[in-house]
């Protein structure tokens, strides 16, 4: 069987990750926006939707940024800096997100009020380590949704998790239940990315 390469394809392998970023390029605000918007048709736990996000555009800010995330050249030279952060405590959602989705007609209300009281009866009697997995477990989701939608608007992008988390929560005054979690860069390439290969797929699958 030959399978036909779709455009998703083609953007998921035109995807590189883009150090080398044009500073004077700036991304309109609406842009990220709708980026935003539509990175959130991404699935998450029980439907709770625990990301949360900074946009940083601000000059000076991005450079406090670098000093935080090892001094990376992309944090300040990328026109904006998603950072994705997991919500913890994202069942306080429940009652909205499954209102919402009975007044759209999703469900009906039995099963709104079943889902409500099943998400507030398991999720805040879970420890908070099984909920930051969660939320980054959901947040890696997001996270790749935006990758690709953000290439796919023409813009280059590079994802990052190592950035002194502790000093971002600080720096960005944080509330506990927040967790930062990755740093995507994005902006318009100034330098071509390398290339990576990947390893076979007989060293990393099994068919049983």
């Amino acid at each position: 069987m030959t399978t036909t390469k779709s455009y998703i394809n083609k953007v998921m392998h035109d995807r590189k990750s883009v150090r080398k970023y044009d500073a004077n390029y700036k991304i309109p605000q609406s842009e990220l926006e709708e980026l935003l918007v539509e990175a959130t048709t991404a699935p998450s736990s029980s439907n709770l939707q625990p990301w949360r996000f900074l946009a940083i555009q601000d000059e000076e800010v991005k450079k406090d940024l670098r000093l935080i995330a090892n001094n990376q050249e992309q944090v300040e030279t990328a026109s904006a800096i998603i950072a994705v952060l997991g919500d913890t405590e994202m069942y306080n959602n429940a009652e909205e997100v499954y209102t919402k989705n009975f007044e759209l007609g999703y469900m009906d209300e039995a099963t709104k009020n079943m889902m409500i009281e099943n998400s507030l009866k398991l999720y805040p009697n879970l420890p908070k380590e099984i909920l930051k997995n969660i939320a980054t477990f959901d947040a890696g989701l997001i996270s790749m949704q935006i990758m690709l939608l953000a290439k796919n608007m023409g813009y280059d992008i590079v994802t990052m998790g190592g950035f002194n988390k502790e000093a971002f929560a600080e720096r960005f005054e944080l509330t506990d239940n927040l967790v930062p979690i990755v740093l995507i860069a994005i902006g318009k390439a100034a330098a071509s990315a390398y290339g990576s290969s990947r390893l076979a797929l007989n060293d990393i699958a099994k068919f049983i």
